[in-house]
């Protein structure tokens, strides 16, 4: 893989913002985000504890999709008290995706506000995401094709970003927002994909107080270098092809891919896996 550093900043002014990194479309890490939230001194694993310790929070990990798995189904469920005394003791692969804080934890909003970037930012699904050491996503893209803020708090994050121009060689599977999941993107096999040598792409580490901006449609994978957690706000779709992406991906895409897993079962999962690999090889071939 091609990878450059994601351009960093330390702070940034909304009007440069705008034309610098949204209107380009290109991904920038603010360093030293301020916005006096409460939330850069308060939020870390422990007062997360305290706040949401009795709450029932769904676990995902790594293992591969099958037919039998609902559209973002968790694999677990654990009270957050038990999850976070797990990631401070052992390394897991569990991980909690897209855990709406407001609707949860509602107390919680006191401690962030919706930070003005220019862009109109939705305030009703402020997202976290917690992982254990070594714990990662697969490589995917959001099915809203929204702008993200992706705001660190604890721990270190290794980030890799592509944008929609590099499909060709990213082994997407069909009917989904994801790539092949046999693909280790920290450290990928060239000789089983080697596609993946010609994609041009970003990467950072995330560390805390710093916030990642991903462009509409971004394919992002996210690998936690140690127990941390992260917020994102988003945005929807301003570019008009990217926005009727997204009404498809929500509307139909989604629910075709539900009824085939109930007609074909797993040979519809396996079918789609052929071909991420037949073909993205084959336009390499071409």
């Amino acid at each position: 893989m091609q990878l450059v550093e994601i351009p960093r900043v330390k702070t940034l002014t909304k009007k440069d913002f705008i034309e610098q990194y949204f209107k380009p479309q290109t991904p920038v890490v603010i360093e030293d985000f301020d916005d006096d939230w409460p939330a850069h001194s308060k939020w870390n694993l422990e007062y997360m504890k305290q706040m949401a310790g009795d709450k029932a929070v769904p676990l995902y990990d790594d293992r591969p999709v099958h037919h039998d798995d609902g559209f973002n189904e968790p694999h677990a469920e654990m009270k957050m008290s038990d999850y976070i005394d797990l990631l401070k003791k052992e390394p897991t692969k569990y991980r909690i995706f897209l855990w709406n804080v407001l609707k949860e934890v509602p107390v919680l909003q006191n401690d962030f506000s919706i930070p003005d970037f220019g862009i109109r930012i939705l305030k009703k699904v402020p997202m976290l995401f917690f992982g254990g050491k070594n714990s990662h996503t697969f490589m995917h893209h959001d099915i809203d094709f929204a702008n993200i803020f992706h705001f660190h708090f604890e721990g270190e994050k290794k980030c890799i970003l592509f944008s929609q121009s590099e499909n060709q060689y990213l082994y997407k599977v069909p009917y989904s927002i994801i790539t092949h999941e046999g693909i280790d993107f920290s450290n990928p096999d060239y000789e089983k994909w080697p596609a993946l040598q010609k994609a041009k792409g970003y990467k950072t580490h995330l560390k805390h107080g710093e916030v990642l901006y991903m462009p509409e449609g971004y394919w992002h994978y996210m690998k936690y270098l140690s127990p941390g957690f992260s917020m994102s706000l988003r945005t929807l779709a301003h570019n008009p092809v990217n926005f009727l992406k997204a009404a498809y991906n929500i509307f139909l895409m989604r629910h075709f891919d539900v009824l085939m897993r109930k007609i074909k079962g797993q040979k519809w999962i396996d079918l789609k896996n052929q071909k991420a690999i037949s073909r993205t090889n084959g336009r390499l071939k071409s």
